[in-house]
């Protein structure tokens, strides 16, 4: 990754891995920096970076992560009727 911009920052470490995971999900290579990453118990704010080359992509899917985009209700986690094993 050369010409890294941030495109996401978080005062929880755990918020920037998810957001990390999600770029990933989308073929967006993506690190995050910060969060006091050599303790156990990761604190701090944390930073995540793209190539500049990715960051139109990659701020529209922080755009969809934080207005719900991605959201999923307990509705879509109940099975449907008829496939009880």
């Amino acid at each position: 990754m050369s010409d890294l911009v941030r495109i996401y920052a978080s005062g929880d470490r755990f918020a920037a891995d998810l957001m990390v995971t999600r770029l990933e999900a989308e073929g967006i290579a993506a690190l995050v920096k910060g969060g006091s990453e050599d303790m156990a118990y990761p604190a701090g704010p944390a930073y995540v970076f793209v190539s500049s080359e990715d960051e139109t992509r990659a701020r529209a899917v922080v755009d969809a992560v934080e207005s719900g985009a991605f959201e999923v209700s307990d509705e879509d986690l109940q099975e449907p009727a008829g496939d009880e094993a």
